[in-house]
């Protein structure tokens, strides 16, 4: 066996964890907390992928040798030329191969003791996977159910300040979850990335302690919910927000008012609408945004879009929804941790559950 390979479970017992792969496939997911210090960068890679299948596997080793030496010869120039003598590194690629070989044999040249991850991102994506089917079976879920407006994610945020747990997955998706859910600025990560931030999450929990999350659909946005997560969000016991419609209105102003910042791309994103409420509401709608009527035009969307897609889904999932807690919030006012506590405070009346801080 290798002496320099090292399994998974061992990652903890180095001083920094190294990504060799190219800055594509680093940021598509990597281990959390690694540092990119690609040996091929990603035009390289492709030009070696290339070289490989059409001239031969000799050729492409030959002259990806000489990128991948020019390319750590940089990095002991500039990233690494500050760590100490005793330093011990981590260094992984795609599949523990030839890459993170090359640095790492570079590296205990010099006298670091640096090791190479056994199996690569390969191994460490498969646990990921592994962990996703197994650690959400481990919680007790409280499902925040209420009509789009009602101020959930922002009742979800002021239960994490009173010390309750909390699964924030829009945040982790950075989606809002509906057809107008796109953070500005901010694009969403990659399915693998948003898995990673996930079992984080996850693994940060206390099983004896309930989660605190919102009523999802098992799609937010571009990423994917694990089945074995929807399947006991499902079955999770749920809070139902009452929210008074004026109050929806705000929060929806507040919230979504971005999007009026680029109504070329509001009108594309109501459009995707059109087979659901046919093209001449949705003209009304584009009609709206251009003359800024905002206010009638979250009004219509609560009426006709979102509260009857909610009647027609959260029932249908959320099995213990009709024994549902009923809880008034008010979103918009400056007490929401008030509000919190006093919702934490019901549930420990009407549960019993000792398990809310």
């Amino acid at each position: 066996m290798n002496s320099l390979l090292v399994p998974l479970d061992r990652i903890g017992d180095f001083d920094e964890i190294v990504d060799v792969r190219t800055p594509l496939e680093f940021a598509e997911d990597h281990i959390p907390g690694a540092l990119n210090a690609p040996v091929l960068s990603n035009e390289e890679r492709v030009i070696i992928g290339t070289m490989y299948a059409q001239v031969s596997p000799f050729e492409a080793t030959r002259v990806g040798a000489a990128m991948v030496s020019r390319n750590i010869a940089a990095h002991l120039e500039t990233t690494f030329a500050d760590r100490p003598r005793n330093w011990r590194p981590l260094i992984y690629c795609w599949r523990g191969g030839k890459r993170s070989a090359s640095m790492a044999t570079w590296f205990n040249l010099i006298g670091w003791r640096a090791r190479q991850l056994d199996g690569g991102y390969k191994t460490y994506r498969r646990n990921v996977v592994e962990l996703l089917d197994t650690l959400p079976r481990q919680f007790r879920y409280i499902v925040l159910a209420g009509h789009t407006g009602s101020g959930k994610t922002r009742l979800l945020h002021a239960l994490a300040g009173a010390d309750a747990q909390t699964l924030d997955l829009e945040a982790l998706a950075a989606h809002r979850g509906s057809i107008l859910g796109s953070l500005p600025h901010e694009a969403q990560p990659a399915q693998k990335a948003f898995d990673t931030a996930l079992v984080g999450a996850l693994r940060r929990f206390d099983p004896h302690q309930s989660v605190f999350v919102e009523a999802e659909s098992r799609r937010i946005g571009t990423v994917t919910l694990p089945a074995s997560l929807t399947e006991q969000i499902h079955r999770g016991s749920c809070v139902t927000v009452a929210t008074q419609r004026d109050e929806r209105i705000r929060l929806l102003l507040q919230d979504y008012g971005h999007l009026f910042d680029d109504r070329t791309l509001f009108k594309s994103q109501l459009a995707k609408l059109v087979e659901l409420h046919g093209r001449a509401r949705i003209g009304e709608w584009h009609t709206m945004i251009d003359q800024d009527r905002r206010v009638e035009l979250f009004e219509q969307l609560i009426d006709l879009h979102y509260d009857p897609a909610y009647a027609r889904s959260t029932g249908k999932h959320f099995a213990r929804l009709p024994e549902s807690i009923r809880f008034a919030l008010r979103p918009v006012d400056a007490d929401l941790y008030e509000q919190a506590r006093a919702l934490l405070e019901q549930l420990r009346s009407a549960t019993g559950e000792l398990a809310l801080r």
